[in-house]
């Protein structure tokens, strides 16, 4: 994977809809500090990034 695809920036419903939870279980697992890393941009609007995402879904694998 190049670095500028790591670098990508995903939104929360792509997010959601690659783990197929609700928007409102993404935010409560943001809000427990047990989501992936996410950056809030001044509008309120919420990015993960790629690099961050699957670096998070691989802690779940090994936790599995």
């Amino acid at each position: 994977m190049s670095a500028r695809t790591l670098d990508e920036k995903l939104t929360v419903a792509e997010v959601i809809t690659d783990l197929k939870v609700a928007p409102s279980t993404f935010y409560r697992w943001r809000q427990l500090g047990k989501g992936p890393r996410s950056i809030k941009l001044p509008n309120g609007d919420v990015r993960i990034r790629r690099s961050e995402y699957e670096r998070w879904l691989a802690e779940r694998e090994d936790a599995a």
